[in-house]
């Protein structure tokens, strides 16, 4: 053998096995390579609220359960669900995805009626939202928001270029979402009724529908709305103390004023992971509704301008995929998948910065919250479904 000859036969890659493996590869299953950034954008969040939730619960959870990890076990729980449910849902073409759509509206609905029936549905601080299955707990409404996607994606494909008329295409959507947004009104759940509104406005837009017709909608939704928050004295509170925090600093406005000053004190850096005080049952709902004020506290501007960064990539990613799917039903799928998880986060976001009165929404992928989680989880197996369809 010449020199030049085993030069060659040392850079000959060897092989992965030898006997009767020889010259066989190992097979790399690429189960997220529809988007891999949008995975990665994903995990992040999710990686933050596993140790924010730790971070806040702990101590609550050992003063109520007696368990300082009560909290964070059933949180990694869902996320486990969540992440089956995730790998399940992006193995289901669009195809699949058109002919769920009216059954799995069906069945939210009716689950959504459930849990007003007393002996049925669970009450926790005063609202009616859960059904509970043993240990087990679930929200109907978190289901409710993913499956009137899918009806509307379904239901404006359909309609083509008739969702520019005004009785034919947009009042029968709207008159859906109604019915929806009453449902949630009785738990009471005014944050998922004025999400649904939103999603139902952003769908029409991205489906076609005049500008004028989206307009007469907002015309009559922003007063409705508002006469609804009249009618209550507690939402009428929220929204007076929204205004001004201050003015019932011990009272209405406690939540807000503390989440303030949570951002106050962590300034450009932050307290520190674990440093934050507010947690110390200072701030109300840290660990759900307000943990991006404890981000604040303790990771400061920088984390929480992390948070943001990384709900703009998954934004971005999520309309990628809707502009590019050749399918015009998984088009608005995926747009308003994307716009569900995004538009939640900003409202969390405005609620925690003092921005909009508290609506009792959840930071998807960061906040405690199981049927939140699991939902979200599944919403990313669609889009990464989506995804794969698109190329």
């Amino acid at each position: 053998m010449t020199g030049a000859e085993a030069l060659d036969a040392a850079l000959e890659p060897r092989p992965f096995f030898r006997g009767p493996l020889t010259n066989q590869r190992p097979r790399i299953v690429r189960t997220f390579g529809g988007d891999p950034w949008l995975v990665l954008a994903v995990a992040a969040l999710v990686s933050l609220g596993l140790v924010m939730v730790f971070n806040v619960s702990y101590f609550p959870g050992g003063d109520d359960f007696g368990d300082p990890l009560h909290f964070f076990r059933k949180h990694v729980t869902s996320i486990g669900i969540g992440i089956v449910l995730c790998v399940v849902a992006m193995r289901i073409g669009s195809d699949q995805y058109r002919r769920l759509a009216y059954p799995l509206f069906g069945v939210a609905v009716l689950l959504m009626v459930a849990v007003l029936i007393p002996g049925i549905g669970s009450v926790r601080g005063g609202a009616r939202r859960w059904l509970a299955f043993g240990p087990l707990t679930f929200q109907p409404s978190e289901l409710a928001k993913f499956a009137l996607v899918l009806f509307l994606a379904r239901s404006l494909a359909r309609q083509g270029e008739r969702v520019r008329q005004l009785v034919r295409g947009v009042l029968p959507h709207c008159v859906v979402v109604a019915c929806l947004a009453v449902l949630c009104l009785a738990e009471p759940d005014f944050g998922s009724t004025a999400l649904s509104g939103v999603l139902l406005l952003l769908m029409l837009f991205a489906a076609g529908a005049r500008p004028l017709h989206l307009g007469l909608f907002v015309g009559a939704a922003v007063p409705a709305l508002l006469g609804l928050a009249i009618a209550s004295p507690y939402r009428w509170r929220r929204l007076v103390s929204f205004l001004d925090c201050r003015q019932d600093a011990l009272g209405d406005g406690f939540q807000l004023c503390q989440a303030l000053i949570a951002f106050g004190s962590g300034g450009l850096s932050g307290v520190g992971l674990g440093q934050g005080q507010q947690k110390m049952y200072y701030l109300p709902a840290a660990h759900t509704d307000f943990i991006f004020s404890v981000i604040g506290e303790e990771l400061g501007l920088v984390g929480a301008g992390l948070v943001l960064g990384l709900f703009a990539a998954v934004g971005a990613r999520g309309f990628r995929i809707a502009a590019r799917h050749p399918d015009d039903f998984g088009s608005l799928l995926a747009f308003g998948v994307t716009s569900l998880i995004v538009v939640q986060g900003v409202l969390n976001v405005a609620v925690a910065l003092g921005m909009l009165p508290t609506k009792g929404l959840t930071l998807p992928f960061i906040s405690y919250g199981g049927s939140a989680m699991m939902v979200s989880l599944a919403e990313v197996g669609v889009l990464l479904a989506l995804a794969r369809e698109s190329g």
